[in-house]
């Protein structure tokens, strides 16, 4: 059986989490791979709306398996938070249905307050836009050898260590930036007495998936945020602290790169962003505006309004680069009813030269000016269609011609929120 990733072809929100809701129904196992609760999925199934933060997507679903792997930053409080609410909405969650990686780093609480100071003490201009939950800090944290994961909380003597190690190094960084330091039995005693409650869900998460490939199962792996802000191929410094690219799914679960069949781009028909950083088709006029309140555009976590622009070709034909997309999934189509005209950028002109790829200096980055090219809109409405037949035609060509851009095929459509207002072109799963 084809096993699937799914990831971000852009800066985020680009509606993976209906498009995991819908491949997940068909899938036996649904894994989270990076990220932590700074990422925000929405679902709306049967007019019921559900918000996920650290939970994969796929606990909505009765009868499957949600695993959050060793590539994902865990705030242990959060997660059981969002575990009750969820279970208020009528979702079953048990340890047979969720299952975390024993080598799964956790986000403490000094984590987001070092986030937060840091954040107030940059500059204008050097601040990152990051939402202050503390999944930078916890990265860096587990490259530098001193985060707890999971397994630590199984043994008081091990865990009493790794908070000692992990003091060593922020105390210091706090008393720098005026903040008191952390309380060290206060916060040992917090771990311990929440550790029963998410050791109940731990398991050995890559020796869990290798047995269900080797079983045949469908596995869909889902990823959080999105390419262009991945921590090497992003809008660096303006990017999120992982590898959101489809190669992480195989280290942040430990499925190996040899469990991954196919690999879909989520992509919106515009693009947006949360934050700072650089944003070539950016909209500072009346069709940006349009473009926000029509999209609905503010984030399920922070409920910041995201900056809204054009079709960036460019930037999409590098992230289905990176991540080897073999197909992408085209979400809000409907956001773009009723324009006169539509842009697509087709590339990029930098001190005289026509690029058809994003420098990665930042302060070229900055400099860029789209290169756009225009189509006619459409003045029917695409919400709700669930074939090409209920499609405009040039809302068919605007669709045909962001594949031949972005030099990869529409395996999907969405025309709303809903889950069964799916176009299917290419079936992800098909073996």
């Amino acid at each position: 059986m084809a096993n699937v990733v799914v990831v971000g072809a852009q800066w985020g929100d680009e509606g993976k989490g209906k498009i995991v809701d819908w491949l997940s129904e068909r899938a036996d196992v649904i894994a989270r791979f990076q990220g932590g609760h700074n990422a925000g999925h929405t679902l709306v199934i049967d007019g019921k709306v559900y918000k996920l933060h650290a939970l994969p997507s796929g606990v909505v679903r009765g009868g499957k398996l949600s695993v959050i792997g060793n590539g994902v930053v865990l705030d242990p409080w959060h997660l059981l938070s969002e575990i009750e609410t969820i279970r208020g909405q009528g979702v079953e969650i048990t340890p047979e249905t969720l299952m975390i990686a024993e080598n799964t780093p956790l986000i403490l609480p000094f984590h987001g307050e070092l986030d937060r100071a840091r954040e107030e003490a940059a500059s204008k201009g050097t601040k990152i836009g990051t939402t202050g939950r503390g999944i930078g800090p916890c990265y860096e944290d587990k490259v530098g050898r001193r985060v707890i994961r999971v397994a630590d909380l199984s043994d008081d003597a091990t865990l009493e260590a790794r908070v000692d190690r992990a003091l060593q190094h922020h105390d210091p960084m706090r008393k720098g930036l005026g903040v008191e330091p952390i309380d060290r039995d206060a916060l040992i005693a917090k771990l311990k007495a929440i550790a029963p409650e998410i050791l109940k869900f731990a398991a050995p998460v890559w020796k869990v998936l290798n047995e269900k490939r080797k079983a045949g199962k469908r596995i869909l792996f889902e990823g959080a945020q999105g390419a262009l802000l991945d921590i090497d191929f992003g809008t660096y410094p303006f990017v999120t602290s992982s590898n959101v690219i489809a190669g992480q799914a195989a280290t942040g679960t430990g499925i190996g790169p040899g469990g991954i069949d196919y690999v879909l781009g989520i992509v919106k028909a515009y693009t947006t962003r949360v934050g700072e950083g650089p944003f070539p088709t950016e909209l500072d006029d009346d069709d940006g505006q349009r473009l926000g309140e029509r999209g609905h555009e503010f984030g399920t976590t922070t409920g910041r309004k995201r900056r809204c622009g054009w079709f960036d070709a460019c930037l999409v034909r590098q992230t289905c680069a990176t991540s080897g997309v073999n197909g992408i999934s085209l979400t809000k189509l409907d956001v773009l009813d009723g324009f006169k005209e539509l842009k697509i950028c087709v590339g990029y002109e930098l001190d005289g030269e026509i690029l058809d790829y994003l420098p990665t200096a930042a302060d070229q980055q900055a400099r860029v000016r789209p290169v756009y090219e225009t189509m006619d809109g459409w003045d029917e409405t695409t919400e709700g269609a669930r074939s090409w037949a209920d499609l405009p035609a040039n809302a068919i060509k605007y669709v045909r011609r962001v594949e031949e851009l972005i030099d990869c095929p529409v395996a999907l459509l969405s025309t709303s929120p809903e889950r069964e207002d799916t176009i299917l072109v290419t079936d992800p799963f098909a073996d």
